[in-house]
């Protein structure tokens, strides 16, 4: 029999966000075993810079994607169509876009939430917003979400049977260590964006420096999007001779050589977040974790487990779970393998795929 069709909407990197990371890792996964896999890139931002800018500029750009996904559904006539969808007004209107074309065809429509702010957004919206949403998901046969903690975020619109559960999954080789130290090597790997938790990192190490702590180093890696905010995070590092070392965004050898040679991994955001990819990878690389319970994380960051659960914005609970695992290698060891059976347990490419496999062939 020929394989089912399917069209997956989605940005490709760069830059190396997570739902960009996602799309990609998709398209080349064993998922083409069963699917013909079709793409529609809606990469519009080459860096991250470019977010939020030009606005009126990409108008353009995202006719023409709109014009392509017709032509695509004209010519392939696929089975179904995957459309992540944002948690704005103004990103869910151009996905919206997306929805009520593909319904004008005979395909099924299957919508994919990368985040878990989707309620607080509907509690601020206006009700010609929340009507709209709601005549648009009427248009379509189900949705993902990354965690079934997120599942209750579309109770009020689906059916329990129409949501799917799909985490985050990815087969990582992981190279041997090549950095030799006596000093515990920490690691963030995110880009700095306030809502990703680095200031309140760096905040975390000077309450350690100031009580005498020496005894780590700490890789901060990614991308500023915003000149202010960079200002100051920098002032704090620098005034206080924070031992903080500031690289760009890494990809491929470059990247696993980098989670190779650490001994922590720290990923704090203070807004709500989906099942971010940079803990799945953290987790293969057999890191102990410290993070926030934000959307699907505690599903893959367990406390006093695999790492450790702090609230947000929180700087000294940082700094105090930072001290307990550099003085306790015994710990980090723990934690440690417990963190890679985790990721090997549930969330490596071929459970993804298995899981996705299952929600397309129910859908379609």
């Amino acid at each position: 029999m020929p394989k089912s069709k399917v069209i997956i909407v989605g940005k490709l990197p760069p830059p190396f966000i997570g739902p960009a990371v996602a799309t990609n890792i998709i398209l080349n996964s064993k998922l083409r075993n069963d699917f013909e896999l079709l793409h529609l890139n809606t990469t519009v931002n080459k860096t991250v810079e470019e977010f939020g800018k030009g606005k009126f500029s990409k108008v353009g750009k995202n006719i023409t994607i709109y014009k392509k996904l017709v032509r695509l559904l004209r010519k392939e006539k696929p089975d179904l169509i995957l459309i992540p969808i944002s948690q704005t007004t103004l990103g869910f209107l151009k996905d919206a876009v997306f929805i009520l074309i593909a319904s004008l065809f005979p395909c099924k429509v299957l919508l994919q939430l990368r985040g878990s702010n989707f309620k607080n957004w509907m509690k601020s919206a206006n009700s010609v917003t929340r009507l709209f949403v709601r005549f648009c998901f009427n248009r379509t046969q189900g949705i993902i979400v990354l965690g079934n903690n997120l599942r209750h975020l579309f109770e009020d619109y689906y059916s329990s049977e129409k949501i799917f559960v799909v985490p985050n999954g990815c087969d990582i080789t992981i190279p041997e260590r090549n950095l030799e130290s006596e000093k515990v090597q920490l690691l963030y790997f995110a880009n700095f964006l306030p809502s990703k938790g680095i200031k309140e990192l760096i905040e975390a190490i000077i309450i350690l420096k100031n009580k005498g702590m020496v005894q780590f180093e700490l890789s901060a890696v990614g991308a500023w999007d915003n000149e202010t905010y960079k200002s100051e995070c920098m002032e704090l590092v620098q005034s206080n001779q924070l031992p903080i070392q500031f690289s760009m965004p890494k990809s491929g050898d470059e990247k696993w050589q980098v989670f190779a040679n650490s001994d922590v991994f720290i990923f704090t955001p203070n807004m709500p977040e989906g099942h971010p990819w940079v803990l799945v990878e953290a987790m293969s690389a057999g890191l102990p974790i410290i993070s926030t319970n934000q959307g699907a994380i505690i599903e893959s960051v367990q406390d006093n487990v695999n790492g450790f659960i702090v609230p947000a914005k929180s700087p000294q609970e940082i700094a105090n779970k930072l001290s307990e695992l550099i003085h306790n290698e015994q710990l980090r060891e723990t934690f440690k393998a417990n963190s890679r059976q985790l990721y090997l347990e549930k969330f490596t490419e071929e459970t993804m795929v298995e899981n996705l496999q299952r929600t397309f062939r129910k859908v379609i």
